[in-house]
């Protein structure tokens, strides 16, 4: 065990990348990785930021970013002399490497810390820096977000990956009788993977769905549960679709896809055999139908693109 322990203590820090466009920007950005979701929740408000302002992204490699041009540099621990006029960061939260580092320089300048909400929200969400500014999805996410605690402040700006999937809505009819699509999160952490798995070999046997594996299943256990399925005839989709363009219906746990799904206008369920009570206080906080059920109505979605909402929030925290 002592030895496991040291060669975790051992392994060397990731090294992160900065970019930095204009002089002395007063805003940071800290990208965890390149996924929709945080695609949309930091780098799509960023596109709204004037071209000309000043700007500051933190991420693990170098990623596309908007306007430019953009000076890239391996960022060390210690603050860079380019950020001491930062304002305010912008970060998913202060449990990866980017937004931990993003968070620290934040303390060190004294400089506002605003979380964006990019997913939905289970227990098992990591709590939240200390004095944040939170910009959530809706009412219900800000009040579990601050749930206990008095030392943050909320606003409701809406999911910027919902609105993204209302812009590519179906108008053609789906075939509501089509097996369904399973979106697999066989790699989350908040449940263990035997019972999933068991969850969704059931589903998968009684109604000829096939299953997507999340981006994130490329472990050797999942790509083992994957090879079990086909063994068993099951279709394990290769992702080659885009979710935004599937045509038939939907089913997962509590992935955000049920509800991207939806607002698509296609049929959504969620589905787990014997779920907690913690999975259906979230089905019914986000309004998520039951498989068997009708299908998950639409979310609704602000009149203002969230995008533009947390752009305008950083102008004014800067200033």
């Amino acid at each position: 065990m002592k030895d496991r322990v040291l060669r975790r203590q051992d392994r060397p820090e990731p090294v992160l990348m900065l970019a930095v466009r204009g002089r002395e920007p007063g805003t940071l950005i800290a990208v965890e990785a390149s996924t929709p979701a945080q695609q949309a929740a930091l780098l799509d408000p960023a596109e709204r930021l004037p071209s000309d302002e000043p700007l500051a992204v933190l991420a693990p490699q170098r990623i596309p970013l908007p306007g430019g041009p953009w000076t890239w540099q391996p960022a060390d621990r210690e603050l860079p002399s380019a950020l001491r006029s930062l304002h305010v960061v912008l970060v998913v939260g202060h449990y990866l490497p980017a937004g931990s580092l993003a968070v620290r320089w934040a303390g060190d300048l004294r400089a506002d810390v605003v979380v964006v909400q990019h997913g939905l929200l289970t227990p098992y969400a990591p709590p939240l820096p200390h004095g944040a500014t939170v910009l959530a999805f809706g009412d219900a996410d800000l009040e579990f977000l601050r749930a206990g605690r008095n030392d943050l402040r909320g606003y409701v700006v809406g999911s910027q990956l919902l609105w993204n999937a209302l812009q590519t809505s179906t108008a053609r009819d789906t075939d509501a009788e089509a097996p369904p699509v399973y979106l697999g999160q066989l790699h989350g952490a908040e449940m263990g993977r035997s019972r999933k798995a068991a969850s969704a070999s059931e589903f998968l046997r009684d109604t000829g769905a096939s299953y997507r594996p999340h981006p994130s299943e490329n472990d050797i256990l999942s790509r083992l549960q994957h090879e079990r399925w086909r063994r068993r005839g099951i279709t394990i989709d290769d992702g080659s679709i885009p979710l935004k363009d599937l045509d038939r219906p939907v089913v997962s746990i509590f992935s955000t896809g049920i509800l991207e799904a939806a607002v698509r206008g296609l049929p959504a369920w969620s589905h787990y055999a014997r779920p907690p009570a913690w999975l259906e206080a979230f089905w019914d906080r986000y309004g998520i139908h039951r498989w068997g059920d009708t299908p998950t109505l639409a979310p609704q979605t602000p009149s203002r693109e969230p995008a533009q909402a947390i752009a305008d929030h950083l102008l004014r925290s800067r200033r």
